[in-house]
């Protein structure tokens, strides 16, 4: 069965002038774009099998993504129910040329897993390691704080 850190993913996209709004900041939408692309990676790999978007709980914009940055987005599945997988997905900001990183957006993700068009069964999720244990708390932490 998967672990947390089993699904842990991160990917990383250089902001271009294309990717931004009015303000020279990348545009929300490219960020959700983003963040649903490396959530539905990570329910993929736990689950196996390809996956949908169901739904995504609050997203709050902490911070802007400008121009020349890194926007740096990681997910992580923390819940499996029985077709369904729940990730927690982050979004910081990333200097290009020190490595430094402040978070920006963060939201929890629910995908479906499909087979064949219908919704297929998941593995259950298993919490093993110190990190699978830190990953989790911090999600489910998140998830009560939201109300999700």
């Amino acid at each position: 069965m998967p672990t947390v850190e089993d699904t842990f993913i991160e990917n990383r996209s250089r902001i271009q002038p294309n990717h931004t709004n009015n303000y020279g900041t990348a545009h929300g939408g490219n960020v959700m774009k983003w963040m649903d692309e490396v959530g539905v990676m990570s329910a993929m790999r736990f689950a196996g099998e390809t996956c949908v978007t169901a739904g995504v709980a609050k997203m709050d914009f902490r911070r802007p993504i400008p121009v020349g940055s890194i926007a740096l987005i990681e997910a992580y599945v923390y819940e499996a129910g029985r077709t369904s997988v729940r990730v927690r997905v982050r979004a910081s900001r990333e200097d290009p040329l020190t490595g430094e990183a402040a978070p920006t957006t963060e939201s929890l993700f629910v995908f479906v897993a499909i087979h064949d068009g219908e919704p297929t069964p998941v593995p259950d999720l298993t919490i093993e390691s110190e990190t699978d244990r830190r990953l989790h708390a911090a999600a489910i932490e998140q998830s009560e704080r939201d109300g999700v």
